[in-house]
């Protein structure tokens, strides 16, 4: 929150010193999350002599200073490190890779997951991976990050083949494969531990595959967008929801709250479809306190959803669909 007018008056700051119509063409722009941040400009000696400066004294206000180990100004071809990703320009095309900083830490973690585990059962080593593989394979999901995916399962196979091996020192690599390992479709050497389900039917638990995640470009968040203020209450909710819609938990909510209005508008009463498709409404705004519970939510047509944030209007949860 201390730097939350940091844009803001920085761009002012620009306006006022050159003019507007000279501040942008100086491309000054912030990006920041939480207390990392960085600012982009048309030249070095900008940055450096006019910038930089300025940051320092917005921040000496408030009791802060620069991290001179962490701060630098750099050229976009030369590429900079931030959030766990690596910014660099490849003859004229930026792009947005996993930093080697953050793939060699990850890859040192899940080699100390294995190493540390050498006589826990096969099921249990891969729980205890897939909740890490896929966190950082989705952390990463909206950079151009297909070679990591690739290099990393590869890291992670031969620490899992060492595993392996060194239980059964004894026995042959084939003895070995086919205990560990096993063929999933036209994947092969697949890390797999059989299991009982829950049905009681035999099947395997399976490593999680790094290189099947998809990759879904990040959409930008409004720069003014303020999560505490009720008028930006319908953009926050729709940022949610697509944030969400991969998510198996929450579709699984989205069709119990369908069911439960009978697949109408909870607005207008009219049939939500594909076609139409739907918001998912708060009754109570959640920066007013309300919860993400299915009894404070609603489905609205996307015009219906806009109609109740401009017009203040009351939703109502329906009654229970009975069939």
């Amino acid at each position: 929150m201390t730097l939350n007018a940091l844009e803001r008056e920085l761009i002012a700051h620009l306006g006022a010193k050159f003019g507007i119509g000279k501040a942008k063409k100086l491309k000054v722009n912030v990006v920041r999350y939480a207390d990392d941040f960085v600012i982009t400009g048309d030249s070095k000696e900008m940055l450096e002599h006019e910038v930089r400066p300025w940051i320092e004294t917005f921040l000496e206000v408030r009791g802060l200073q620069l991290s001179e180990e962490k701060t630098r100004i750099v050229h976009i071809d030369e590429g900079f490190d931030f959030l766990g990703w690596n910014f660099r320009k490849y003859s004229g095309t930026l792009l947005i890779k996993p930093s080697r900083k953050n793939v060699q830490t990850f890859y040192r973690k899940v080699a100390d997951t294995i190493s540390g585990h050498k006589a826990v059962k096969q099921e249990e080593l891969i729980r205890l991976l897939n909740p890490m593989l896929r966190g950082w394979a989705q952390y990463h999901s909206p950079v151009v990050a297909k070679q990591a995916y690739s290099r990393m399962e590869s890291l992670v196979f031969y620490r899992l083949w060492r595993w392996s091996k060194r239980r059964h020192p004894n026995k042959n690599a084939e003895w070995v494969k086919r205990k560990y390992f096993h063929s999933l479709g036209n994947r092969h050497w697949v890390f797999a531990a059989p299991v009982v389900q829950e049905d009681g039917s035999k099947g395997l638990l399976e490593l999680y595959q790094i290189s099947g995640t998809d990759i879904r470009r990040h959409r930008k968040v409004k720069g003014e967008f303020n999560p505490f203020d009720p008028l930006w209450e319908q953009y926050s909710e729709q940022l949610r929801q697509d944030r969400m819609e991969y998510s198996m938990r929450y579709r699984k909510q989205w069709v119990a709250l369908y069911k439960s209005q009978g697949g109408l508008c909870a607005h207008c009463g009219w049939a939500l479809t594909n076609e139409t498709s739907w918001h998912d409404h708060h009754l109570e705004y959640r920066m007013h306190g309300g919860t993400d519970a299915l009894s404070n939510r609603v489905l609205l047509h996307p015009d219906c959803h806009r109609q109740v944030h401009v017009g203040k209007l009351v939703v109502t949860k329906p009654a229970p669909s009975l069939h």
